[in-house]
């Protein structure tokens, strides 16, 4: 039996090299993302799973990577820009194309309030591709997003405004300093109105209203855009192939001179369009789509 120092220093040295270090934990997310990239290319059940876990990866990662530089500028919303840099050629990786439709609108140097229609997680994947367009743009979440680490640190660091949905005074505040980036820095505020993702392929979800209220107070335009069907992706199939998604941005709603009286009308308005739009790319992606 050794000496009790002898000891205590054996049990140091085997503690100390049990600590996974920064360099060893980066080595570990490379081999993960490298496995899943020769897993994309299989079939059923395993390639739906993995692509998603590669996409997951692949978004905390760059978050984890993207911290410490975000904090020279915390809650800037052009922070947001690299990220969506380097994550858009995840895009490639998945085998999905975006074509943006209406870039004229987003490209417009104005604060506004972008509504658009969710789906799925990759919406926010959709978002990247276009980032460069819009520029400044601080997303709307729910708070419970934030405790998704590191990709919730990541976003609050990149300007994302987290709205506690359970406490409606919190909220609104929350949503009256989102509005305040409106007005001076001229950033445009996106919102998913529907609330939830929408897994079907048929309709929209009723709107809420919290956007259409904030574009109202400030005055400023409604902005709609509208995902196209992720016709490529089956959940209950477990099918997760490659395809092409289109994001159709559309003319801006003016809220000028309107009131609180307005409300309804106004949500009802946008969500007309934004059907009538959305049936439409329904029925140009499906034509492309495999028999089921």
């Amino acid at each position: 039996m050794p000496p009790e120092d002898d000891y205590r220093t054996t049990t140091t040295e085997v503690s100390d090299s049990a600590k996974m270090e920064p360099l060893d934990l980066l080595l570990l997310v490379g081999v993960v993302l490298v496995l899943l990239t020769f897993m994309l290319n299989c079939h059923g059940a395993l390639q739906y799973h993995s692509r998603f876990v590669f996409y997951v990866v692949s978004v905390s990662f760059t978050a984890m990577s993207c911290i410490p530089f975000y904090c020279l500028s915390p809650l800037n919303v052009k922070n947001a820009m690299y990220t969506a840099y380097i994550l858009k050629h995840v895009t490639k990786v998945l085998g999905i194309t975006w074509e943006l439709r209406g870039r004229e609108y987003l490209a417009e140097d104005r604060g506004c309030v972008i509504v658009a229609n969710h789906q799925s997680m990759l919406d926010i994947l959709g978002m990247f591709n276009i980032w460069h367009v819009m520029e400044k743009c601080a997303p709307v979440a729910k708070k419970e997003v934030f405790y998704v680490w590191p990709f919730g640190l990541g976003a609050w660091l990149s300007g994302v405004v987290f709205i506690d949905r359970l406490n409606s005074s919190k909220a609104h505040d929350q949503l009256n300093h989102a509005s305040k980036l409106m007005k001076t820095d001229k950033t445009k505020l996106w919102l998913f109105p529907e609330g939830t993702r929408n897994s079907s392929r048929t309709s929209l979800l009723p709107f809420k209203k919290g956007a259409f209220r904030v574009a109202i107070t400030c005055q400023v335009p409604i902005l709609p855009v509208v995902y196209s069907p992720y016709y490529f992706i089956n959940d209950k199939k477990k099918i997760f192939g490659p395809g092409k998604m289109i994001i159709q941005a559309l003319p801006e709603i003016p809220t000028k001179g309107l009131t609180l009286d307005d409300l309804d009308s106004l949500v009802e308005r946008t969500r007309n369009v934004m059907s009538e739009t959305y049936q439409s790319l329904l029925r140009e992606v499906m034509a492309q789509a495999p028999p089921s």
